[in-house]
């Protein structure tokens, strides 16, 4: 049987929020609705949400504020429905976390396609990716390389000795900067971690400059432990969000 979706429509405008109402429920989505965004973010508070569908125009909230303190919150889809249709307005969307932007007037079948499309997207990783907000604190990472051996997926990590061996037997070698990023990820498996927490728990004080750095530091230790770095079993990126270490990891 499969699961019903739940959409939640921030929509002000009551003939707008009643069609697309109908156009998912049609579609056999369950749906809630608010003209509020701060009742949207009560309402994810306590409800299973799978995607919402955010009107800009909103009487106590911009819908671009509310885009992005719900994508501070969680990891769910997010389709901007607007009369603004300026390509800034599209730009700016997308930036603050929306998944996807339509305008008004709009086509049932294409809402319907794209709501479809973002909740593939956003439910393709576990529920467990799903985390707080990216300035929550983190356990404090052991940098010291003090101890622990890690394992995850045939691959054997020693912190003490600086070794890592892989299932056929190959000891790439890592930077104590990567072993320190792959510690981090395997303190934290399965939990989406922003690039300001992997840059805390790599650098701490002496954090870069430009939060991108990460990225360079990711791409090196994908192409070392990663059998196809392009498409990462282990590391994998989270739009808007951060990245997230998906191996089931044990330590002794």
């Amino acid at each position: 049987m499969v699961e019903t979706k739940h959409v939640l429509i921030v929509e002000d405008d009551p003939i707008v929020a009643d069609v697309v109402t109908a156009c998912l429920e049609d579609a056999e989505f369950k749906t809630s609705v608010t003209n509020s965004g701060q009742a949207a973010l009560n309402i994810i508070s306590d409800t299973d949400i799978d995607l919402c569908i955010v009107d800009l125009g909103l009487p106590d909230m911009d819908g671009l504020s509310l885009t992005r303190e719900i994508k501070s919150r969680c990891n769910i889809g997010i389709v901007i429905l607007s009369g603004r249709g300026e390509t800034t307005e599209r730009i700016i969307g997308l930036e603050v976390g929306a998944d996807d932007y339509l305008g008004k007037p709009f086509e049932p079948r294409e809402l319907l396609a794209r709501v479809r499309s973002v909740i593939r997207r956003t439910q393709a990783t576990p529920a467990s990716v799903v985390t707080a907000k990216t300035n929550e604190p983190l356990p404090p990472l052991n940098t010291g390389f003090d101890a622990g051996t890690y394992d995850f997926d045939g691959w054997k990590v020693d912190i003490s000795s600086l070794e890592i061996v892989g299932p056929d037997g190959t000891q790439p070698h890592l930077s104590s900067t990567e072993f320190t990023l792959l510690q981090a990820f395997m303190d934290h498996p399965n939990r989406v971690l922003s690039r300001d927490q992997l840059l805390d728990l790599v650098h701490g004080n002496n954090t870069p400059a430009f939060d991108r750095s990460i990225d360079v530091q990711i791409t090196r230790l994908r192409k070392k432990i990663e059998e196809d770095p392009k498409t990462p079993k282990f590391i994998k990126t989270i739009r808007n969000r951060g990245y997230i270490f998906t191996a089931k990891v044990t330590r002794d």
